[in-house]
């Protein structure tokens, strides 16, 4: 199952000119807001903290194996206190395929909850450091602007929306089904002779992961077509419904 660094902003300092806080308050806000989907999709994550910089998160993440990059942040037109300057920006470093196709489906996403979604696009970039120095595919969104009003109050009454919106973007950029969150449940896998598969797809032509055996403990945080996202200790993946039952 794909795993991802994910790295809300750590600038403290660029306030929302609604006074809800700061960019990094706000961005980490959304990280916060992923956490049910990317649970239900399967997909695994590490995130920095707000007490590092971006060179410390890029420096943390390059020290494991991640999948893919995803830095969280609003922009700053720097005209003034009030700015007109509204949009949504994907960064992506060019000659990274793999960064510019994940920027694009961001953009496509992104354009059908973002108010002005003619505003919304992926741009190369070779100046930020999220997008340079990863060792694997990275973008970095600009999710609006928070020195505009109606762009900071867009993300701040939008943030399950716009978290749904990203992990979709990332079951599609893994091809994975979107699955929607549901309440945890704790299960049993209940099989009458052998083990239960748990797979990297939901398919029988899912790669195996593990083999469950009859009694193990697993938690489901997604279904999708009679298959469950379940953790089974530490590892991640679907498994069928049929053999799991639910406590």
């Amino acid at each position: 199952m794909p795993i991802i660094y994910l790295s809300p902003s750590t600038q403290e300092s660029n306030p929302y000119i609604t006074g809800s806080g700061s960019e990094e308050y706000n961005m980490n806000l959304l990280a916060d807001a992923m956490v049910p989907y990317l649970l239900s999709n399967g997909i695994r994550w590490s995130r920095n903290t707000p007490d590092m910089t971006a060179a410390e998160s890029i420096r943390q993440a390059n020290k494991g194996y991640y999948d893919f990059y995803l830095a969280l942040h609003s922009n700053a037109s720097g005209q003034g206190e009030a700015s007109p300057v509204r949009g949504v920006i994907a960064f992506y470093y060019p000659g990274s395929a793999d960064g510019e196709r994940a920027a694009n489906i961001f953009v496509d996403n992104l354009r059908n909850i973002y108010p002005l979604p003619d505003k919304v696009r992926a741009q190369a970039t070779t100046t930020l450091g999220e997008v340079r120095q990863p060792r694997f595919p990275a973008v970095l969104l600009e999710l609006g602007y928070h020195d505009n009003w109606s762009d900071a109050y867009w993300i701040e009454n939008n943030m399950d929306e716009i978290a749904q919106n990203l992990v979709l973007s990332l079951t599609e950029y893994f091809g994975l089904p979107f699955i929607y969150p549901m309440e945890p449940r704790s299960g049993t896998v209940r099989v009458n002779y052998g083990t239960l598969t748990l797979r990297s797809y939901p398919s029988t032509y899912g790669t195996v992961i593990a083999n469950m055996p009859n009694g193990s403990t697993v938690t489901v945080y997604g279904q999708w077509q009679g298959w469950y996202v379940v953790h089974y200790g530490d590892l991640v993946g679907y498994a069928s419904g049929d053999y799991i039952q639910l406590n």
